[in-house]
């Protein structure tokens, strides 16, 4: 008998593979693997066109003055963004963040101002909170395995009761602070750019976690946690101690957070930050971290801020009402997990 003749129809493992071939090298399936292999494609190039947009529809937008005041706004949101980062890539989510962050810039005010503490003492007073804030947060999801959705968005409403409860939902002014508290608020020239403290303090954190993240054991086992708990589990890792140490890490960002808003506002208001968990979440998503968890950067997740100040910051120049720059954002979430659904579908 020839070989002709004994060699059958090819195997169904063949053909899974002749159609993953092709597959791989169709126009759409290249972007989607380019995407997949480089997260932070895809915010760098939507913030280029977003800035393009806006320039040619409004001429004041790439003045000088205004990408500054964008710089400004995102360091609030750029901060708690990295916090959100740090619990997104354990495939959980936090929407806790904003009123964690308000909780801890009154208790540092009010210490400073009423209680009289020095500003070093009650700075760090604010990061004990956020410390303590995270560390209800990771024990609810670790010791009682809790979905991170709702254990965060049971503490959301908790936080911001404690915070109108211990600040009588009083504002206190900047100019009652001491100096140390409001620093973060100052700014000087960079070039014709003017950039405020508060900015460089965020890009350090980034810079900080980016390589916390890529360099260490640590941040190989967030990754790995988020990609597949079990997996995690069964090659060692201590996958609630892991948690534990992200919901940590989280508390201690926002608390910088908190003092960086502080000095963005030259004030503490338990009213701050409505759109800050939105937001936050916004730009992480937009920056390339999937909402599954184990894929994504928190440099991604800057360029998602800034995505996100541009586009508020183009809507209000362009005169719409803020209802439809918050539905903007929400738009942005919605495409943006789509576009993260799409990239997941690439063939390993």
């Amino acid at each position: 008998m020839t070989q002709q003749q004994t060699a059958g129809p090819p195997s169904a493992g063949h053909a899974d593979l002749a159609e993953e071939f092709l597959d791989r090298q169709t126009p759409l399936s290249r972007i989607r693997n380019i995407l997949h292999r480089y997260p932070a494609l895809s915010p760098a190039l939507v913030l280029l066109i977003a800035v393009v947009v806006f320039g040619l529809l409004n001429d004041r937008f790439l003045r000088v003055e205004n990408l500054s005041l964008i710089t400004q706004q995102v360091s609030v949101v750029g901060t708690l963004a990295i916090a959100q980062t740090l619990i997104i890539l354990t495939a959980g989510i936090d929407l806790s963040v904003g009123a964690v962050m308000i909780l801890s810039s009154m208790v540092v005010a009010q210490l400073a101002v009423n209680n009289g503490l020095p500003a070093p003492v009650a700075l760090l007073a604010g990061l004990v909170v956020g410390l303590a804030a995270g560390a209800v947060n990771g024990f609810l999801v670790t010791r009682f395995r809790l979905p991170p959705f709702i254990v965060t968005l049971g503490t959301l409403n908790i936080f911001i009761a404690l915070t109108l409860l211990y600040s009588n939902g009083a504002t206190v002014r900047g100019s009652a602070m001491p100096g140390l508290l409001t620093w973060t608020g100052t700014t000087f020239p960079v070039g014709a750019v003017r950039i405020s403290t508060g900015v460089v303090v965020m890009l350090l954190l980034y810079i900080a976690i980016a390589f916390i993240l890529g360099k260490t054991a640590w941040g190989r086992h967030v990754y790995a946690v988020g990609d597949d708990k079990e997996a995690a589990r069964l090659a060692g890792i201590a996958v609630n101690k892991v948690l534990m140490s992200v919901y940590l890490a989280a508390g201690a960002v926002l608390a910088i957070g908190a003092w960086i808003q502080i000095g963005r506002t030259n004030a503490a208001s338990p009213n701050a930050g409505v759109d800050l968990n939105l937001d936050s979440i916004t730009a992480v998503v937009i920056g390339g971290t999937s909402l599954f968890g184990g894929r994504g950067s928190v440099w991604g997740t800057l360029l998602g801020a800034l995505i996100v100040g541009v586009f508020r910051n183009g809507l209000s120049l362009a005169g719409l009402d803020v209802l439809y720059q918050t539905l903007a954002v929400g738009v942005l979430i919605i495409l943006a997990v789509s576009i993260d659904q799409w990239i997941r579908k690439v063939k390993s």
